[in-house]
């Protein structure tokens, strides 16, 4: 089985207020690039995939008047995918969802939100988590404003695990004037990422200790050398996601996320490429993950990230890497499982 996680740039920008596909030249959510243009190369990096579920990040709105899983299951019938039925979880505040896009004749799937009433203790996603970050006496009430996905899920031959797809804040100062509201606005924004990650880390150990196979996916807006924040805290999200002090049996597992951390030298892995806001060359990050718990990771797991030129297969293809160029700013991760 293949399973795969794929942040779309404002993937809602590209269908009407009927929820169906705009496909002409009128200007898409990606700078400089046509609603049609970026709607073909979709298709045609979703068909390579060939997932049998993707989380989607950034997926289309959903509202009083919009559905995600009415744009998402057409944009599926437009292009013949075989994963072509959609779920969704609790809503965003934003225009940009959580959702999986799945085949269901491998895969059955189940919006299963987890947590408690008590607000220290890891409560359901849509809630509100208290956690003194600041050592001041008084504890901070951090939300999701998009609030992860848990799923409960069981493929055709039997076998149960369990799936959290995740979009945690932006570290990004944006929208500032100055370098002080700049400082601000970083520390801020990584304090929230932090918490969020700390949330999440709760909910992954309480799955764990359950015996629940697991998989984290999604996109962390964290990895190591990111901001120059990080010293500012003990752990990077990234980190406390995975476990990183945790014994080996309680933590999750992802080489891409190893192979960063390690910093032996060579390039880290990159799953997304921003551009630089000074004009200088594209910005490589490490951001999107596959994480893994120790008994998946006994299922003969292959991680491969669809990277238009560090991917030898994706460079090759003319077709496919111009495809991820124009599709979104992030790269599709996937992992195959023998499950």
């Amino acid at each position: 089985m293949r399973i795969a996680t794929y942040n779309v740039e404002w993937f809602t920008s590209l269908f009407d207020r009927h929820d169906r596909l705009i496909e002409d030249d009128g200007p898409s959510g990606r700078w400089g690039i046509a609603r049609g243009d970026q709607i073909a190369a979709l298709g045609h990096v979703f068909r390579a995939i060939d997932a049998d579920a993707v989380l989607v990040i950034e997926a289309p709105d959903q509202g009083s008047r919009r559905s995600t899983t009415r744009a998402l299951e057409g944009f599926a019938r437009r292009f013949d995918l075989r994963c072509d039925r959609a779920l969704i979880g609790f809503a965003s505040e934003t225009q940009q969802e959580i959702a999986l896009l799945y085949d269901p004749a491998v895969l059955r799937v189940l919006h299963d939100p987890q947590g408690g009433d008590d607000p220290q203790a890891a409560p359901r996603f849509d809630g509100v988590f208290q956690i003194d970050l600041d050592l001041d006496g008084s504890p901070d009430r951090i939300r999701f404003s998009k609030p992860p996905l848990e799923l409960r899920a069981e493929t055709a031959g039997g076998t149960r695990f369990r799936m959290i797809g995740v979009h945690a804040k932006s570290k990004a100062p944006n929208g500032v004037r100055t370098p002080a509201e700049a400082l601000r606005r970083g520390i801020a924004n990584r304090r929230t990422q932090y918490a969020q990650c700390l949330w999440l880390r709760a909910r992954i150990e309480a799955h764990l200790a359950a015996g629940d196979p697991l998989i984290v996916l999604g996109d962390l807006n964290d990895g190591p050398g990111l901001d120059e924040f990080e010293q500012l805290f003990p752990r990077t999200g990234v980190e406390i996601v995975m476990g990183a002090d945790a014994p080996p049996g309680a933590r999750l597992h992802d080489p891409n996320a190893r192979r960063a951390f390690a910093g032996n030298g060579h390039a880290p892995p990159a799953t997304a490429r921003f551009p630089d806001s000074d004009g200088g060359p594209p910005l490589s990050a490490l951001v999107d993950y596959v994480l893994l718990s120790s008994d998946l990771c006994a299922r003969a797991p292959v991680w491969r990230i669809w990277h238009p030129f560090d991917d030898p297969a994706c460079r090759a293809d003319a077709d496919l890497h111009m495809a991820l160029l124009v599709a979104s700013d992030h790269f599709p991760v996937s992992v195959d499982l023998d499950i």
